[in-house]
């Protein structure tokens, strides 16, 4: 009986052997499964899922029985075998959506969490978990099998914020780019600078520098970004430098705060965002012709049916706690070029430059040469006055003799 037992299991191994295909035989995961032998890339549009083919041929299986979540008899859940890499892999890609979520069973699930770190005078942070399984079909018909189940987890983290340690940056002019790393968003954040309230036509900044008070309306946009989410700006302030982690800086609004010039139009509400300002200039550059500062961003994504709930109630709290620059994680932040503001502002004589009170000809400039028509005028008309009063007591004289 046992002879029979061993030439029963010397088959089976001879017939698995033979099952596997030739570019499994001398790969390094010629082996059986193990946890790690999946891989998840998690970006804003698809998931991505890479799984060892040698090991579920290891297994007795092929790529036509792992399917995801046990839904075998949908197409959409099955993976692609892909032969020319080294290992090769079984493929999985679904996107982000809600059709494809549920049609394959995969679990979605929004969670709340108390804000912490550069947020934690804001209101709750939002994460989306996007989970589920590659598990194996058993094609055995009878009352035992010699197959081992395989189950592959996999699970994707999305931040609704861009507040990540483990995030890589790539900053490039105005563009912040944030790419795939243990399941961060892949996104683009840029900041372009307007000069019309219909955010159409870019603002071009002199080499003079911008006129005081000049009106610049900001937008910030997210790109390559799935539509389940909105941007949502936190705060917006200037630096003197291109460093966001500037200990000096001007908030143009944290919250519900906000400078008296600032307008915040739309925010939470798309993925892009506008507010618009006046051109200030720094006290510190007040001997320079020039004064020039930097526009910072902090911009995080809420949910699209969940934002309203999440953006700051400014009608029951009217004023929040400035936080400290430190306490703003730059990889939290996208920012503009540099704005120029010259010192001379349009129509205002009071700060006219010392190169416009005179030409280089001699000749007076407008406001000095109205001063003196009128200090001449006045000049005619007290000598007016006083030949008149001279005639009038000359008249008298007669009389009072």
């Amino acid at each position: 009986m046992r002879l029979v037992l061993l030439v029963c299991q010397l088959g089976l191994i001879l017939r698995t052997k033979a099952q596997i295909p030739e570019l499994c035989l001398l790969s390094d995961t010629n082996r059986p499964p193990e946890n790690s032998d999946i891989n998840v890339v998690c970006g804003t549009e698809h998931m991505d899922l890479s799984i060892y083919l040698c090991p579920v041929y290891q297994a007795l299986y092929n790529e036509s029985l792992m399917v995801l979540n046990g839904e075998y008899s949908k197409p959409e859940c099955l993976g692609a075998a892909d032969w020319n890499t080294d290992p090769p892999v079984l493929k999985f890609r679904f996107p982000i959506n809600e059709s494809s979520i549920a049609s394959c069973n995969n679990n979605f699930k929004i969670i709340d969490q108390v804000g912490s770190g550069a947020f934690s005078d804001f209101s709750n942070v939002q994460y989306v978990n996007i989970s589920g399984t590659v598990t194996s079909v058993d094609p055995s018909a009878g009352m035992i099998t010699y197959r081992p189940q395989i189950l592959y987890k996999f699970s994707c983290l999305y931040p609704m914020q861009y507040l990540l340690n483990n995030t890589q940056l790539a900053v490039s002019g105005v563009n912040l780019a944030i790419r795939d790393n243990n399941g961060s968003f892949i996104s683009t954040l840029s900041m372009q600078l307007y000069k019309d309230q219909l955010y159409q036509d870019i603002l071009t900044i002199p080499q003079t520098g911008l006129n005081l008070k000049t009106k610049i309306y900001v937008a910030v946009k997210a790109t390559n970004l799935t539509d389940r989410f909105n941007v949502l700006l936190d705060r917006c302030y200037a630096t003197t430098t291109p460093n966001p982690m500037s200990d000096y800086y001007y908030d143009l609004f944290i919250g519900c705060a906000r400078d008296g010039q600032t307008k915040v139009e739309l925010n939470g509400m798309s993925q892009k965002a506008h507010f618009s300002f006046e051109a200030f200039r720094f006290v510190e550059h007040k001997n320079q012709t020039i004064s020039t500062f930097y526009l910072h961003c902090v911009t995080r994504l809420c949910e699209v049916s969940l934002c309203s709930g999440i953006m700051p109630n400014c009608g029951s709290s009217p004023s929040r706690r400035k936080r400290e620059a430190e306490d703003v994680l730059a990889n939290a932040t996208v920012s503009s070029t540099a704005i120029l503001v010259g010192k001379q502002s349009i129509g205002d004589p009071q700060t006219l430059s010392a190169a416009h009170a005179m030409s280089p000809e001699g000749n007076y400039s407008s406001p000095v040469v109205a001063v003196i028509v009128c200090l001449v005028i006045l000049a005619i008309l007290l000598v007016a006055m006083a030949v008149y009063f001279a005639l009038y007591i000359r008249r008298r004289k007669p009389m009072i003799q």
